[in-house]
């Protein structure tokens, strides 16, 4: 007989078993549920750059002018190093600080008539006539006379070797129409340089404007820029019109080129590796292993002003000095300025392309065939680092993206993380990590058992805690 006590006993028993069996169901479906309803996420897409970089200490203008320590102790007004490819700074000494660069200003005349050539408006054979206001035009050169023709590669030579203004006006006129247009052209091009807010040019040739005496240029301001501002240009010639070296690197030329029976003109760049050969004063004086180009400058305003460019094994350097007291002075400091960076400084693979990085290994992937997918980098790094410095100096650390686009399919080569690297305080990149290998979306019996299977697991390390 059933007494009335063990009864009710049995009946609570049955209700709480009916209630565990309830949520262990409840728990199954919204599991089956989670597994196959998930929202529609976007695969992760290869980006346009596999690597970017941001640099506190690149050639960008700063809104906070630095300083630096002149450490080399140059007697400049300015000094500035870089790497020409990457733009790391190497050096810097008052970098930010504005002031008037002479002929340096030809570099972004050199630019524009590049640029010109290139967009196929004319060619290194196209006719130039030379303009009253051309041939009155003083200062450096003063080769040319008003009606002469001459084709523009000859007018270049002039400009780039022998730094003359009369051909760098010529030219300005035959791109722009007017010397006033050209500068607009060259103000314009500042900014989408991103040259510093002081970088700001008035005429086309460095020299000062009450210098054209009756056929100044109307414009407004003066020339000048950073030293930071001058290896910006310097970089963006040497980088989208590699053939101003073809120029730069010339010690002398002809007024029309290959023509004796005109002037011979000597490159105001005493620095030149290709003075050696000639053998003169400058190739014992001055003459620097691996320096091509690219710019002097001086007004008795100015000062003295360079911005060379250099190359050994492989590394080109860029260096600007302004205001140094005279021209030894000028390719002396220079020459320190170089030496620091070839002898101290090397470019080294410290990441290599496809490789598993122990930051990041792999991710885990949803809704898979396999349950996660290794990652490699998308491409290698190159670093500017001193001689001494191991790889143990880089902060290496590693994200992967967002959770929702961690789902299959997954191809190879899909963007799944970022790579950071950090070198010193100023020096960042970013490199992609990608998957190593394609990730197929299994199939609903397989998320069925999966989701059974996870249940159950979840389940026993609930039990387990308990304990």
């Amino acid at each position: 007989m059933v007494r009335e006590g063990d009864y009710r006993s049995v009946r609570q028993h049955a209700w709480r078993n009916m209630m565990i069996v309830a949520c262990l169901w409840s728990l199954l479906l919204y599991t089956l549920i989670s597994a196959f309803v998930q929202p529609a996420t976007a695969l992760a897409t290869e980006t346009n750059n596999s690597m970017t970089e941001t640099a506190q200490g690149s050639t960008d203008g700063q809104s906070t002018p630095s300083t630096g320590d002149n450490f080399l102790g140059l007697q400049v007004f300015s000094a500035f190093l870089i790497e020409a490819e990457t733009g790391q700074v190497l050096y810097e000494y008052n970098a930010d600080q504005p002031w008037e660069p002479a002929s340096m200003v030809k570099m972004m005349t050199e630019y524009l008539v590049l640029e010109a050539i290139a967009q196929g408006k004319f060619d290194w054979d196209s006719i130039v006539v030379i303009s009253k206001k051309a041939d009155a035009t003083g200062g450096s050169g003063q080769l040319l006379a008003e009606g002469h023709k001459y084709r523009v590669r000859d007018l270049f030579n002039q400009m780039s070797i022998f730094s003359a203004n009369d051909a760098s006006v010529a030219l300005a006129e035959y791109v722009a129409g007017t010397e006033e247009l050209f500068v607009d052209m060259m103000n314009e091009k500042a900014r989408e340089f991103g040259l510093s807010e002081y970088a700001h040019f008035s005429n086309a040739t460095g020299l000062p404007n009450e210098l054209y005496g009756d056929f100044a240029p109307n414009t407004s301001g003066t020339n000048q820029m950073t030293a930071r501002d001058a290896a910006k240009i310097a970089q963006r010639l040497l980088k989208d019109h590699p053939e101003i070296l073809e120029f730069s690197s010339k010690p002398q030329e002809y007024r029309r080129e290959g023509d004796t029976s005109t002037e011979l003109m000597d490159n105001w760049n005493r620095m030149l590796e290709s003075w050696i050969p000639i053998g003169n004063l400058w190739a014992k004086m001055y003459a620097y292993e691996g320096m091509d180009g690219l710019k002097t400058g001086h007004t008795n305003s100015a000062g003295y002003n360079f911005t060379g460019t250099a190359v050994r094994n492989g590394l080109r350097l860029i260096s600007v000095v302004m205001r140094a007291e005279n021209e030894d002075m000028r390719f002396g400091e220079t020459r320190k300025l170089l030496d620091y960076g070839f002898n101290n400084f090397e470019r080294r693979t410290v990441i290599s392309a496809k490789t598993e990085m122990e930051e990041l290994p792999s991710v885990k992937i949803k809704r898979g065939k396999s349950l996660e997918v290794p990652l490699v980098t998308q491409s290698g790094l190159e670093l500017i680092m001193k001689k001494e410095e191991t790889n143990d100096v880089l902060e290496i650390t590693a994200e992967p993206v967002d959770e929702e686009q961690l789902v299959a399919p997954i191809k190879q080569g899909d963007v799944l993380g970022t790579l950071t690297v950090k070198y010193g305080k100023d020096v960042v990149h970013t490199i992609n990590l990608v998957a190593a290998e394609d990730v197929e979306k299994a199939g609903w019996l397989t998320l069925f058992f999966r989701a059974i299977g996870n249940f159950f697991k979840d389940i026993w390390n609930s039990i387990l805690n308990i304990f």
